[in-house]
C-alpha cells in the first residue's frame, strides 16, 4: 500500500488528460486561453495505463479522468477501456462539461466508465454563456440525460460559488437534487491562477470568496440533515434536503481544510505527478516513461512528498500551473 508520512493511504490518482479546453471559464482560464502544451509533451495512452499500472499493484483503486475538458482527447474512450481493464483499479469516472457528453456518454459506459460529474455553475442560460465564455447551457441537459441512460451514475454536479456571481442561485441549484438522485456540490472558489481581472461584468478579485459556512446559512430553511456521504464524494461534506432523492454537499478548501483526509495524487497531462493540488511541488515520471525506467519509485517519492495539508492560509498559492493544466 501508498502510505504518506502523515498516515493517509493513497489509493485515488486524477488523470488529467489534456490542458486543452473547449470553454473558457472564468475562474479557470483567460479569455483569450493559454499558451496550450504541445502534444508531444503529453503523455500517451500507453503512458497513462503505464503510470496507473505501477500505482495498482501498490494499492491504487480508483481513477479520475479530468483536463482541461478530457472529452475532447480523441482517445477518451480508448483510455478508460484500457484503465478499466487494469487489475485492481475498481472505479474509472470523469469530470466532464458535458459539452461532448451527448455523443460520448454510452460509447465511455460501454469502455467500463462508471460515473461522471458535470460542471454548473448557474440554471441561467444567459448567465452559463457568460461564466463559460461561449458554452451552450442546453447541451450541458442533453448530457446529463445522456449520462443518466448510460447509467453513469450517481450523478454529480459541481457549482464552484462565486459571490456577487452565481451565489445568488444556490437554492436553486439545491432545490434540484429534491426531485432528481443527483449529488448537488457547491465549491468554494479556489485561488489558483484565477486572481486577475475577469473583465466587465464580473467581481473584483477581493469580492468573489464565498465561505460554505455562508453557503449552508443561505439553505438554512430547508432544514438540511446531514448524512454519509456518497462513495467518490472525496472531501464533501453530504446533506440531504428532508425528502430528497439526491444530496447537497460542500467542498471547503478555505473555509474547512479537509488535508487530513486526502487520499489521492494528481498526474499531469505532461507528466509530473503532483502530491498536493494547490502546493506547486511536482514529481517529473515523463522522462523516465520515455527512457523506458520503472516509475515506482518515483510515485513513492510523490506520496512521501505529500505535504501534512496545504497553505491557502498563509496566502501562498500556486502560481506554476492553472488549473486546467493540473486537473482540479
Amino acid at each position: 500500500m501508498l502510505t504518506d508520512s502523515f498516515g493517509r493511504t493513497i489509493n485515488y490518482l486524477r488523470i488529467s488528460v489534456t490542458d486543452r479546453c473547449n470553454l473558457r471559464c472564468v475562474y479557470c482560464l483567460p479569455g483569450e486561453g493559454i499558451h496550450w502544451q504541445a502534444r508531444e509533451d503529453q503523455l500517451t495512452a500507453e503512458e497513462i495505463v503505464r503510470v496507473t499500472t505501477s500505482m495498482a499493484q501498490v494499492g491504487l483503486t480508483r481513477v479520475r479522468l479530468t483536463g482541461g475538458e478530457p472529452l475532447v482527447r480523441a482517445d477518451i474512450v480508448e483510455i478508460v477501456a484500457r484503465l478499466a481493464s487494469i487489475p485492481g483499479i475498481q472505479e474509472v469516472s470523469l469530470t466532464t462539461n458535458a459539452m461532448l457528453l451527448e455523443k460520448l456518454a454510452q460509447p465511455l459506459a460501454d469502455a467500463g466508465l462508471t460515473r461522471v460529474n458535470i460542471s454548473l455553475d448557474t440554471l441561467d442560460p444567459d448567465k452559463f454563456s457568460r461564466i463559460t465564455r461561449g458554452g451552450v447551457i442546453d447541451r450541458v441537459w442533453r448530457g446529463i440525460a445522456a449520462a443518466e441512460s448510460a447509467h453513469l451514475g450517481p450523478i454529480k454536479l459541481n457549482t464552484v460559488v462565486v459571490n456577487g456571481l452565481n451565489s445568488d442561485e444556490i437554492s436553486v441549484l439545491a432545490r434540484l437534487s429534491i426531485e432528481n438522485p443527483w449529488h448537488i456540490r457547491f465549491i468554494e472558489l479556489m485561488p489558483v491562477g484565477n486572481q486577475q481581472d475577469w473583465g466587465a461584468g464580473f467581481p473584483m478579485t477581493s469580492e468573489r470568496y464565498i465561505p460554505v459556512q455562508e453557503m449552508q446559512s443561505r439553505l438554512s430553511f430547508y432544514h438540511l440533515e446531514p448524512v454519509e456521504s456518497p462513495v467518490g464524494n472525496g472531501p464533501a461534506r453530504t446533506f440531504r434536503i428532508p425528502g430528497a432523492l439526491g444530496t447537497v454537499g460542500f467542498i471547503s478548501p478555505l473555509g474547512e481544510h479537509f488535508c487530513q483526509n486526502c487520499n489521492r495524487l494528481r498526474l499531469t497531462a505532461d507528466g509530473f505527478l503532483r502530491p498536493c493540488l494547490l502546493l506547486d511541488g511536482e514529481i517529473n515520471v515523463r522522462d523516465a516513461l520515455r527512457t523506458n525506467q520503472p516509475v515506482l519509485a518515483l510515485i513513492q517519492k510523490a506520496v512521501n512528498a505529500k505535504p501534512k495539508g496545504h497553505e491557502l492560509f498563509m496566502e501562498h498559492y500556486p502560481e506554476s500551473r492553472r488549473m486546467a493544466q493540473i486537473g482540479g
